[in-house]
């Protein structure tokens, strides 16, 4: 096992070895809260362009289970096709595993998919760091090669570009099917079956797509990385929608902040952010909340906005909210949270 240092743009050096693919990287440090998920959490799109922390000590266990794709293409285990963290950091990764789906090490998951993992960090400490001064930049250095180091570089990136779909694909296809658009910048393939468990027609598109001229019954806008304020296409694309008060619409994670911003919303950067998982591990990666304070539409002065907070005693698993946007266009859905949620939401609206 090689040495390996990970060092943060404020001089924080880390020693640990390396369990994973075996070349340099650099990207925004993170850290997850999640006990339990690696396997949905890396190939999580929201992911990329950054170093995934985990703080739950002992990670790889129970191996990680078959890359199997479903009759509608979907990954059946995965939440994408591949891993999208730059990499992943471990305090005590576990080179001996048991579980009955697993097919094979978290170590040699990563040397396939080309992605560098790091353990014997004190990551305890690198978190406190992190909650210190905020999530920064970094890069993991081999010991042996000093000299090969690469520069890290996240704010200004359109990651919702690297990770989105580049053509059309219709899931459920059917002529007397409802309809549904589905903007992808990043999606998770559970929100896919999601939608599909209610027999729609899931028409996905790329994140600067225009689909206003198709045919369709709901807009939903989806997760993904990176800063809103990259994806200008997108909410131009979104605001057009808009003006149509019978289309329901509904935005969660970055669909929620791209949403918003087509309403004349605000965004900025939390210092920290929030990522773990939720019931039934679906992973998730909150970090651009949106500013509760909504001057223009269309250079028109907004007056009748309604904000309906659902905290625990709603959805005891969620961290997040639902914002109901009303103003004189109709009424809009948005959800900073994930699919159980969804799944509630989603039912509520079938009825």
């Amino acid at each position: 096992m090689r040495n390996v240092t990970l060092i943060l743009d404020d001089g924080s050096r880390f020693s640990g070895k390396s369990f994973g693919y075996e070349k340099p990287v650099a990207g925004e440090v993170v850290f997850n809260t999640a006990m339990t998920g690696y396997p949905e959490s890396l190939t999580d799109p929201s992911y990329a362009g950054q170093l995934m922390t985990l703080t739950y000590p002992l990670i790889g266990n129970y191996g990680v289970p078959p890359f199997s794709i479903e009759p509608n293409g979907l990954a059946t285990f995965m939440e994408s096709e591949k891993i999208h963290a730059e990499a992943i950091i471990v305090s005590d990764y576990s080179y001996e595993y048991s579980h009955w789906n697993a097919v094979e090490s978290l170590g040699d998951w990563l040397k396939r998919e080309q992605v560098p993992g790091i353990t014997g960090i004190d990551t305890r400490e690198l978190t406190k760091v992190l909650r210190e001064h905020g999530v920064m930049l970094g890069k993991i250095v081999f010991d042996d090669e000093p000299d090969n180091v690469l520069e890290a570089t996240y704010a200004g990136v359109n990651y919702v570009d690297k990770v989105s779909c580049k053509e059309v694909i219709r899931y459920n296809e059917g002529a007397d099917k409802r309809k549904v658009v589905l903007v992808d910048c990043g999606v998770k393939t559970n929100i896919i079956r999601c939608l599909l468990k209610r027999d729609v027609e899931v028409i996905r598109v790329p994140w600067d797509y225009d689909f206003n001229g198709l045919e369709f019954d709901g807009l939903f806008i989806s997760n993904g990385p990176g800063d809103p304020d990259t994806c200008d296409a997108a909410v131009q694309n979104i605001r057009k929608a808009m003006k149509n008060e019978k289309l329901p619409i509904f935005g969660i994670c970055m669909g929620n902040q791209l949403l918003s911003k087509a309403g004349g919303a605000k965004i900025y950067k939390l210092k920290y952010g929030h990522r773990g998982v939720h019931l039934y591990y679906h992973a998730d990666n909150f970090h651009y909340p949106i500013e509760l304070q909504f001057n223009t539409l269309y250079d028109r002065q907004l007056n009748n906005w309604l904000h309906d907070y659902l905290y625990k005693k709603d959805y005891p698993n969620s961290i997040g909210c639902i914002l109901r946007e009303r103003y004189e266009h109709g009424e809009f859905f948005n959800l900073e949270t994930f699919e159980e949620v969804l799944h509630d939401v989603l039912s509520g609206c079938q009825k």
